[in-house]
């Protein structure tokens, strides 16, 4: 996309090769974040693109701001409460156990297959790209304190969505969303569908035997979304 549109890629505070802001934040306050971090780049109307917790970050952002960007592409967007509860993992990692003592010493002990097997249950029904983990970083994958940020962050988010769903209605801008209709990570009637529903400037695009990233499985499709993005706020 750099040959049509200036692109950034922020790290979520926290993740990535960003520094560790000690308690985990809400997607309110990492947008905020962001927000100013792109105010810092002289950043002007921007198209903020998310995906899963990025999507509630990006909701976020518009929620705080959205007269200051042009419009969402949301990727299989984390934006709704769901049934039931989060797996075992999820609530375990979140714990004073997981926290303290498993996923530090996971981080150091975990093969490399493991982490692979992982990417493949994401992934699927698509494949992993080739290199895909050479990319992401293996190490930084497994790094503890991003381990533990994620673990938090997952077990409070849909208590962070019950405070910003109420809202939703009163966005305006653009918002055009790609979610897979075999995605098992976000599902597709509790996220997507439901922000479509709720507010009247979402257009979903529902992708048969699309897992839960799109930008991989279909990166033509993110990218003409993106471009449909930029014409919507024009018009």
């Amino acid at each position: 996309m750099a040959d049509e549109f200036r692109v950034i890629a922020f790290d979520r505070p926290g993740f990535g090769y960003s520094d560790s802001l000690g308690e985990p934040l809400s997607p309110m306050k990492q947008a905020e974040l962001l927000r100013s971090a792109a105010q810092e780049l002289e950043v002007d109307q921007p198209i903020v693109l998310g995906h899963s917790y990025g999507g509630a970050v990006a909701l976020a952002w518009a929620l705080r701001a959205d007269d200051e960007i042009a419009g969402l592409t949301l990727l299989a967007p984390a934006s709704h409460p769901w049934p039931g509860e989060l797996g075992f993992w999820y609530q375990f990692s979140a714990s004073a156990l997981g926290q303290h003592v498993v996923l530090p010493m996971i981080s150091h002990v975990v093969p490399q297959r493991v982490v692979e097997g992982s990417l493949e249950r994401i992934f699927h029904p698509n494949e992993v790209p080739d290199g895909y983990l050479d990319h992401l970083g293996f190490e930084l994958t497994l790094r503890t304190r991003q381990m533990q940020i994620n673990g938090l962050q997952i077990d409070r988010l849909e208590g962070y969505l019950e405070d910003m769903v109420p809202s939703y209605p009163t966005l305006t801008v653009p918002i055009e969303v790609v979610h897979g209709r075999a995605d098992r990570t976000v599902g597709l009637k509790y996220h997507a569908e439901r922000l479509e529903a709720e507010v009247d400037s979402v257009n979903l695009t529902r992708v048969k035997g699309m897992g839960h990233m799109p930008h991989h499985a279909d990166p033509e499709l993110v990218a003409e979304t993106i471009r449909r993005t930029d014409l919507s706020h024009r018009q």
